[in-house]
């Protein structure tokens, strides 16, 4: 069947190179969204691998398998994005009724965007080498950490340790040898480890069912004595493309205490981003509608939360969020 599709696809059916490529579509997106953080520059970088497909097509010799032959050309479109110089740019502070206090350092990762978990329904789980839980791999804390890596060890770490392709396989994608590979892989394991921290709460179990109702209680109110003693001693809360972080509780409740002293009050509504618990923030306005303000992703670590990351509006449509809400009495 593979075969008689390929052959009619070579022929110019659009129709059979759709069924050819369909099933591997949303996992190549996930591919490329790890490897670049964002999922823009994922869905860009999928469109390119398909269209490098159908163009190529008749270069494909059948010596790996579909498969491979797709992820070696989404890899190696994701390493050009990778080096472009013109990747999404950090940006200013945007609330102009708080005055933010000086950051515990600036991040050096600017683009990064949430995942919705609608997205992953179907996609296939990382192979028996891999090194990872789907989980664990699609996480923010791994996302953001393998950023801040050189682009040829992201991609040996995602082929070999997220996704199983053993070491020759990744050295045919990436033009190189197996030796090489192997090199890249254990200096991007050692970079990762000094980035990753330790494994969050089980989704959807019941201490993360617990800390996220008080979250929502203490944020919704405005309690920053409440929101804080739910944190860990070495939170990290970042906000990108807003270059500034803010590490520990004293710089956590410093960051807040601005935010809720200003008057700014928000309603939350549940969703999920990279197999975590979000929410998208709704400023209440004095009219009584609600308009979006961010979207916040809980890591959560030993029943606390240890990062906190805010995330503009415009990733709202991606979630399927509206972009205002009408008044809770529904004015």
């Amino acid at each position: 069947m593979t075969q008689e599709l390929i052959g009619r696809a070579r022929a110019g059916d659009g129709t059979a190179f759709r069924e050819l490529t369909e099933p591997y579509r949303r996992e190549l997106q996930v591919h490329c969204y790890r490897m670049l953080g964002s999922l823009q520059d994922a869905e860009d970088a999928l469109q390119d691998t398909l269209l490098a497909a159908w163009r190529g097509l008749d270069r494909y010799e059948g010596r790996a398998s579909l498969r491979t032959w797709l992820y070696r050309i989404a890899t190696n479109r994701c390493l050009n994005a990778r080096r472009s110089a013109s990747r999404r740019p950090a940006e200013e502070w945007n609330m102009p009724s708080v005055e933010p206090p000086a950051p515990t350092r600036y991040g050096e990762v600017a683009w990064l965007e949430p995942f919705p978990d609608a997205l992953l329904d179907g996609v296939v789980a990382p192979g028996p080498e891999s090194s990872f839980e789907q989980g664990e791999a699609i996480s923010l804390a791994f996302v953001a950490a393998v950023q801040a890596l050189p682009p040829r060890q992201v991609a040996v770490l995602i082929l070999r340790d997220v996704l199983g392709f053993r070491a020759s396989e990744v050295a045919g994608m990436l033009d190189t040898t197996v030796e090489s590979v192997n090199s890249a892989l254990k200096r991007a394991r050692s970079g990762l480890r000094q980035r990753l921290p330790e494994r969050e709460a089980a989704p959807g179990s019941d201490t993360e069912r617990l800390l996220t109702a008080r979250f929502v209680d203490a944020y919704e109110s405005g309690d920053v004595e409440a929101l804080v003693a739910l944190f860990t001693d070495d939170v990290f809360v970042s906000m990108p493309p807003i270059p500034l972080e803010y590490e520990g509780r004293d710089a956590a409740a410093r960051l807040f205490g601005g935010i809720f002293s200003s008057g700014r009050r928000v309603d939350l509504v549940p969703t999920r981003a990279n197999g975590q618990p979000a929410f998208a923030a709704y400023l209440r306005a004095a009219t009584g509608n609600r308009h979006a303000g961010g979207l916040f992703v809980l890591t959560l670590a030993g029943g606390q939360i240890c990062a906190f990351t805010r995330f503009d509006s415009s990733v709202f449509p991606s979630f399927g969020l509206p972009l205002s809400l009408p008044g809770a009495g529904g004015e």
